[in-house]
């Protein structure tokens, strides 16, 4: 899944983007998106690890996308920069909060912008489907049901409400399913703090005041990408003296994978430790899918324990001896954590 870091020129978004995954957006490429992976830290993996001393380890990895910088006094222009974008899963809207005044009023402002965009698409299917309609076609019902489903949500749109706030039905999810709308997308916000920001916490209990239950965190991303360049001696040092605190960077990664609703499961044997990324709520044979096609083809059942039984217990034979180990069908659905062996046939 693509996680898409966006906010106006000069938010700190692509310091974000620095910090996360260990390198610099080429500034000659500003005008384009731009993509690295950042491995997810995960303390199960390296116990899992030790415990295997596999001759091969593979960290789960997200894909995070720096955007072009939005314009604060052109959304319509903005609409554009984001229609290159739209196949990310996740957003992570990052918002300036280094200078006088309310970060809330850019946040909303950047949710106008994602409205805007969105109904741009919907609008724009309308008016297709109403020009079909002037022609001899054979297809004008679907075309007018269509437009029934769609133009409930424009207005949706128009008036300022994001679809993701919505109790959509079945039919209309499956009409906007390609569109992959803004409103749509889970999203965390990273307000940038100064670095002396004596109270930092309290962008977050705005946000939550302002906009329910958006998650947020905040922090200043120059002092946390300055901190992460230097040896641990020399940044232990340094906090202490200046009295500020190393954000874990290995944290904010899985928050984002949280929100943008990842979870991760584990192969491990001798071979290989392997921690995989899938969609919460997946099910064994999607897991499958995701390591082989091959797995999920000829899928016969997965045996499965949890990570932490495991390592509570310190062997696959201690698992087997507690009945921890289970055999589970296709349609298990995966919790985070679990360690899987796939049965199939060829």
């Amino acid at each position: 899944m693509k996680i898409l870091l966006v906010g106006y020129s000069q938010s700190g978004k692509s310091t974000l983007f620095e910090w996360l995954v260990g390198a610099a957006p080429d500034p000659a490429k500003a005008h384009l998106p731009q993509s690295a992976m950042a491995e997810v830290p995960d303390d199960r993996f390296d116990a899992l690890c030790s415990l295997f001393h596999p001759k091969k380890t593979t960290r789960a990895s997200i894909e995070i996308v720096d955007t072009p910088g939005l314009d604060r006094n052109d959304h319509e222009g903005n609409a554009p920069k984001l229609a290159q974008v739209r196949d990310a899963g996740c957003l992570v809207v990052v918002v300036a909060a280094r200078k006088e005044g309310d970060p809330l009023v850019d946040l909303r402002l950047l949710e106008d912008d994602f409205l805007l965009a969105d109904l741009s698409i919907v609008t724009g299917r309308i008016e297709k489907l109403n020009a079909a309609l002037k022609k001899p076609r054979p297809d004008h019902e679907e075309n007018r049901h269509e437009i029934a489903i769609l133009e409930p949500l424009a207005r949706e749109l128009d008036s300022g409400k994001a679809l993701r706030h919505l109790n959509l039905s079945p039919e209309q999810k499956a009409a906007i399913r390609s569109f992959q709308l803004f409103s749509e997308k889970p999203r965390l916000v990273v307000f940038n703090t100064r670095d002396d920001e004596p109270r930092p916490e309290r962008f977050v209990t705005a946000l939550s005041e302002a906009f329910g239950e958006t998650p947020g965190v905040a922090v200043s991303l120059p002092l946390q990408l300055e901190l992460a360049s230097m040896p641990p001696d020399e940044r232990d040092e340094f906090c202490r003296e200046m009295n500020v605190t190393a954000v874990n960077r290995g944290a904010l990664l899985r928050t984002i994978m949280e929100v943008s609703g990842q979870q991760l499961f584990f192969t491990a044997e001798v071979k290989e430790v392997h921690a995989w990324m899938i969609d919460r709520g997946a099910t064994a044979v999607e897991a499958a899918g995701s390591i082989h096609t091959d797995l999920a083809r000829g899928f016969i059942r997965a045996e499965v324990m949890h990570c932490d039984d495991l390592l509570r217990l310190g062997s696959e034979r201690e698992v087997k001896a507690h009945n921890l180990l289970r055999h589970e069908p296709k349609d298990y659905v995966v919790a985070d954590g679990d360690i899987l062996y796939i049965r199939f046939s060829v």
